[in-house]
C-alpha cells in the first residue's frame, strides 16, 4: 500500500468501528474516496436518530435487494443483537413481507422497498414516513439505503465475499 492508503486504513481502524470496513478493501485504491466513504458509513451506521433496529432493518432490506452475502451476514447478526424479530429477518431473506411491530418498522419497510423496487416514494407513503420517523429520520433512512446500496455493489463487484467459515444464506 501507498503511504496515503495506509493512513486512510489507520484512520478507519481508529474510528467508531475499530477496524477497516470490508468495502475499503476496494475503496482504498482511491484513498480520498475511501476516507469519505467510511466516514459517511460511520455517521449512517452509528450517529442517526433512527434506533439500531430500524437502521438494521433498512440495511438488511438493501442487502437482500442486492443479494450481498457479506452485508447480509454481518447485518443479520447486528440486527439480532439490536433486538430485531428473527421472523422479520427470515421473511426478508425469503423475499416475503415480514411481520412488523409498529408504525416505524412499517414505514422503514414500505419506504425502503418502494424506493429500491420502483425508484420512488409516493406522496402518501412519504407522509407516513415523516409521521413515523420525522423529516430528519426520512433523510437518514434514504442515506442508509443509498450508502448500503453502494456498499453492496462494492462487495458484489469486487467479490468481497464471506469468510470460509460462513455459508451464503441468500438464494
Amino acid at each position: 500500500m501507498t503511504p496515503e492508503q495506509r493512513e486512510v486504513c489507520a484512520e478507519a481502524a481508529a474510528g467508531i468501528r475499530g477496524r477497516v470496513p470490508a468495502p475499503m478493501t476496494a475503496w482504498v485504491q482511491s484513498p480520498e474516496f475511501a476516507r469519505r466513504g467510511q466516514r459517511l458509513g460511520e455517521v449512517l451506521r452509528y450517529q442517526t436518530t433512527l434506533p439500531p433496529t430500524l437502521s438494521e432493518l433498512a440495511i438488511l432490506i438493501t442487502a437482500r435487494y442486492w443479494t450481498s452475502h457479506y452485508e447480509w451476514t454481518v447485518h443479520k447478526r447486528e440486527g439480532l443483537k439490536a433486538g430485531m424479530d428473527p421472523a422479520t429477518i427470515e421473511a426478508i431473506a425469503a423475499r416475503r413481507p415480514p411481520p412488523l411491530r409498529d408504525a416505524q418498522e412499517r414505514a422503514v419497510y414500505a419506504i425502503s422497498t418502494s424506493l429500491l423496487e420502483t425508484r420512488e416514494v409516493p406522496e402518501a407513503l412519504y407522509a407516513e414516513g415523516v409521521a413515523a420517523l420525522g423529516e430528519r429520520g426520512m433523510v437518514e433512512l434514504v442515506g442508509i439505503l443509498g450508502y448500503y446500496g453502494m456498499v453492496s455493489m462494492t462487495l458484489n463487484t469486487f467479490q468481497i465475499g464471506l469468510p470460509e467459515a460462513f455459508a451464503p444464506e441468500l438464494a
